[in-house]
């Protein structure tokens, strides 16, 4: 699913026009990303936490010059979800469904 796919799904449910779905979906997106941004996650009862990893300081290995590099920390988003979601998944698909990069 895309996120016009899921523009058209709420608004038709709802029966809010598109436009204003579209707005109300992106205006979403930009706030979780600020939050995460300014280093405070976001808690969705019944869905999940966008949350803020640290990743710790690590040697890596620049494949075409073979030499290694140090990798800072650095902090990256992720998404936990919530147990109720994680349920909910879990006892209703009883298979991955084909996506088009697989035909």
């Amino acid at each position: 699913m895309r996120k016009a796919d899921l523009v058209a799904m709420i608004s038709e449910k709802t029966g809010v026009p598109k436009v204003d779905v579209l707005v109300s979906l992106e205006m979403f997106f930009k706030e979780v990303k600020h939050t995460l941004a300014e280093g405070e996650n976001v808690y969705i009862r019944g869905f999940g936490s966008f949350i803020i990893k640290k990743r710790a300081r690590k040697i890596g290995r620049h494949i075409k010059k073979n030499v290694a590099i140090e990798i800072p920390e650095h902090f990256i988003p992720s998404f936990k979800p919530a147990k109720v979601f994680v349920e909910q998944v879990k006892n209703k698909v009883t298979q991955m469904p084909e996506t088009e990069e697989e035909e």
